[in-house]
């Protein structure tokens, strides 16, 4: 019976991303923990797979059509995956399921879900403005961040938040990317956003599967149905009042984030 309501949720959850582009970590996590009750380091390690399998059809296709600026992504990587590692070894050293570990990992991801509503509420408020496209001769220029250190500083915050709760590779890391690369048309950020989440949520993912922390069927489970889900949801775009969805979702989070503070 349980395997059927993750199918569902999947499929929700799916349906969402494709509809929103908002990360499907954010909206997944909680639910595991609220609906289904599972235990914040099986919801996290399960989720970040998820996030990994999810995002990967849509990178090799924006990797197909050209879209991705692979230097943002390695800017991006070279301080998120080393953060990744060193926060799995402190979770190895500690233990997952440690009570002090778990009220940790409660926490930051309520704090990490606040963040994600704002950001949400941001993009939902600031719409499609920005530039629509690079001026020719450009391309280096719009590629190149504020500072050369700002990448691999919030590139290791991300991955280091991401791997503690799974949350941070989609709405935060767009609000990032966005900052750190003005020149940057927003459909350009979406998708290096998205590729560089694949090998950061999968080293994560990995790491969190060594120390036990992934229940593969309910991934499985879960995956059955997202992938259909973010097929349908993709679809339902042009129709759908993304501004109205996006902040609704934000409240949501909002709400979702301050229940796990005071927990």
């Amino acid at each position: 019976m349980h395997e059927i309501a993750f199918v569902v949720a999947g499929f929700v959850v799916g349906a969402i991303v494709g509809l929103t582009g908002v990360g499907g970590g954010s909206l997944m996590t909680p639910i595991l923990i609220f609906v289904f009750g599972i235990k914040p380091y099986l919801a996290v390690g399960t989720d970040l797979l998820f996030a990994a399998f999810t995002k990967m059809g849509g990178t090799i296709k924006l990797a197909r059509a050209r879209r991705i600026d692979w230097a943002v992504v390695a800017n991006l990587s070279a301080g998120s995956i080393p953060a990744a590692l060193i926060t799995l070894y402190v979770l190895h050293t500690l233990g997952p399921a440690d009570p002090k570990v778990q009220s940790i990992m409660t926490t930051t991801l309520g704090g990490a879900l606040l963040l994600t509503a704002a950001a949400t509420l941001y993009k939902a408020m600031r719409g499609k403005a920005g530039p629509k496209s690079i001026a020719p001769g450009q391309e280096a220029a719009a590629a190149r961040p504020l500072h050369p250190a700002l990448p691999l500083l919030f590139g290791a915050l991300i991955g280091t938040l991401v791997t503690l709760t799974s949350v941070g590779a989609g709405a935060i890391g767009v609000t990032v990317l966005m900052l750190l690369y003005p020149l940057l048309p927003l459909p350009r950020i979406i998708a290096a956003d998205i590729a560089y989440a694949v090998p950061l949520t999968l080293v994560a993912g990995l790491g969190h599967a060594s120390i036990g922390s992934v229940d593969w069927h309910m991934l499985a489970a879960l995956l059955a149905g997202s992938l259909p889900g973010i097929w349908v949801g993709s679809h339902l775009t042009p129709k759908a009042p993304e501004r109205l969805i996006r902040s609704l979702l934000s409240f949501l989070l909002a709400y979702a984030g301050l229940k796990l503070i005071a927990l």
